[in-house]
């Protein structure tokens, strides 16, 4: 059963995020998905694409509550879940606050795991510099990088020198809405596409997925992966906190 985390918190004077929700459930996306996970979603965006299933994680919307980096960590070590994904909104828009978190999250002894679902349009450089540099970032933080196509009306803010950046063990994730997206992933994919594993995801409700699996088909994209929202099958699709 998902539990929301909400409520009073004690807040100290420094290291506050602006937050949405803290929430366990399994895992709805990507090379985890099926997985019981903690869901940590951090308030505020800086892209505003047309499909957006999450309009009430960034402004008009308000932050439901502020939490210090030791209030995070401490509700995720009740949860206890092994999995960890940080999202939004734009997690990582948040600097020094967004290292340190991830900092501290990878000094859980428990969590194997810590995926991030970050927009394309954040520079990844100081990330990965910091998993670089420790050893349990290093060993736990992956990136599940959304690379924005035109239907989104964000693609011109896509930061192409992250692809350079990402590893075996992150993620691309393309959704696509219609054959313009797709072809568009499919171009971006073969021309810039270092290392980690593709995803190719349909707008729910704007494609069908079995459209896209047969353009996948038909172009012998042998190594990307259909990835659907499966949390939007078992619960409903607007229901939060899943």
């Amino acid at each position: 059963m998902n539990r929301y985390i909400s409520g009073i918190w004690k807040w100290s004077d420094h290291m506050k995020l602006p937050m949405v929700e803290i929430f366990e459930t399994v895992e709805g996306e990507g090379l985890r998905a099926g997985f019981p996970t903690t869901f940590v979603r951090v308030f505020n965006c800086n892209l505003r694409c047309t499909w957006c299933d999450t309009t009430y994680s960034y402004a008009p919307s308000k932050a439901e509550f502020y939490a210090t980096v030791e209030e995070i960590v401490q509700k995720v070590t009740e949860l206890g879940n092994v999995n960890v994904c940080l999202t939004g909104g734009e997690p990582l828009m948040h600097g020094e606050k967004s290292l340190k978190l991830i900092e501290e999250l990878a000094n859980l002894s428990f969590i194997e795991d810590i995926h991030i679902e970050t927009n394309g349009a954040i520079a990844l450089d100081p990330f990965v510099e910091l998993r670089k540099s420790n050893e349990n970032v290093g060993n736990k933080m992956r990136f599940i990088m959304d690379y924005k196509l035109p239907a989104s009306g964000e693609i011109d803010k896509m930061i192409e020198e992250n692809f350079n950046l990402l590893d075996h063990q992150d993620e691309i994730k393309f959704v696509v809405q219609d054959r313009n997206d797709y072809d568009v992933a499919v171009h971006t994919y073969k021309n810039l596409h270092r290392k980690g594993t593709g995803l190719f995801s349909p707008v729910w409700g704007k494609l069908a997925p079995d459209t896209l699996v047969n353009w996948i088909l038909a172009d012998k994209l042998t190594k990307v992966k259909l990835n659907l929202q499966t949390h939007k099958y078992i619960w409903d699709p607007d229901l939060r906190g899943v």
